[in-house]
């Protein structure tokens, strides 16, 4: 038996089909182009349609389409919410993709990036076998996918693992209030965010990130300076592994989980600080159930969320 597996990122979508062991015999990647609304919906369906006649041309028998979105899953309406997607406030996926000709007798699941990231983790990856997990997506925003006594975690609303809005300072200011505190200094764009702010306080600093314009520095600007030794790089990034040992403590206190996997575009480079985030979560976290956890970086990479959702799929 063989599924479907559609990832839709916020720049480009990746699809594959899956057999059942994980192995994929056909990948489609494409680029969104700026498209927006119904016209992302259609990409969707026709690269759906590709794949299920190269499964009719090569014998392949579908079970069924597992679909990963930038966004909420309300599972309840079977609608999505993607604020990278113009048009996508309330936006009926499941129910279009359902009414495909192609895809009548196909089950269509689709489900949030974060959830699928953790049921691609726990199948194939880091996580996998594991019962009781949390996927830490860290990237241009902060996501978590929760897996507790083999379930993802959902909440009232489906909103449940939206831990940028985690507080990990005791003073609120507004500048958190569009993305919570631990997104806003500890994503892609936090990491940044917080170079420029340090720039513009230390007035002695001559190092490599002064060079640029701050409006145009980058997460990538911030690792490559950290390579060559920048003070202000090691400071920015000093303070970010706090705030990520931080939040896996709160993590690992709350739902006593076997692993804590971090993945997203920012580990990559950032992988190499899990030795400093574990001894950070150490010093914050429930203590047996921080000697239970082990906190690991995700080895899917860029595909977790695309073998998430040829899970999903399977389900």
């Amino acid at each position: 038996m063989h599924v479907i597996g559609v990832d839709l990122g916020g720049t480009k979508l990746a699809a594959a089909i899956f057999d059942e062991k994980g192995n994929i015999t056909r990948k489609e990647i494409c680029s969104l182009d700026k498209r927006t609304g119904h016209q992302v919906g259609g990409l969707i369906a026709e690269v759906i349609r590709k794949l299920i006649a190269a499964a009719k041309e090569e014998k392949i028998k579908l079970k069924g389409i597992g679909i990963s979105i930038p966004g909420i899953y309300y599972s309840r309406t079977g609608r999505v919410w993607a604020p990278n997607i113009t048009g996508w406030d309330d936006y009926p996926l499941r129910e279009e993709i359902q009414s495909l000709p192609e895809t009548k007798s196909l089950q269509v699941k689709v489900d949030s990036d974060r959830a699928c990231y953790i049921l691609g983790e726990t199948w194939l990856g880091s996580a996998r076998g594991c019962s009781n997990a949390v996927f830490i997506a860290i990237g241009t925003g902060i996501g978590a996918g929760v897996l507790i006594d083999g379930t993802i975690l959902r909440g009232h609303s489906d909103i449940a693992g939206a831990i940028g809005w985690m507080a990990l300072d005791h003073l609120f200011q507004k500048k958190y209030a569009t993305c919570g505190h631990f997104e806003y200094y500890a994503s892609g764009e936090g990491i940044a965010r917080k170079a420029r702010e340090l720039l513009a306080v230390d007035t002695v600093y001559r190092g490599i990130l002064r060079q640029k314009n701050p409006a145009e520095i980058t997460s990538h600007d911030v690792f490559s300076a950290y390579d060559n030794q920048d003070p202000l790089a090691k400071e920015t990034l000093e303070n970010t592994i706090k705030f990520w040992g931080m939040a896996a403590a709160n993590l690992v206190s709350t739902f006593n989980p076997e692993k804590i996997i971090f993945g997203g575009g920012v580990f990559g480079p950032a992988g190499r600080f899990i030795s400093a985030i574990y001894d950070e979560a150490r010093l914050w976290a429930q203590p047996i159930s921080m000697q239970q956890v082990k906190i690991e970086v995700s080895t899917l990479g860029g595909d977790a969320g695309l073998i998430g959702a040829g899970r999903l799929a399977l389900l």
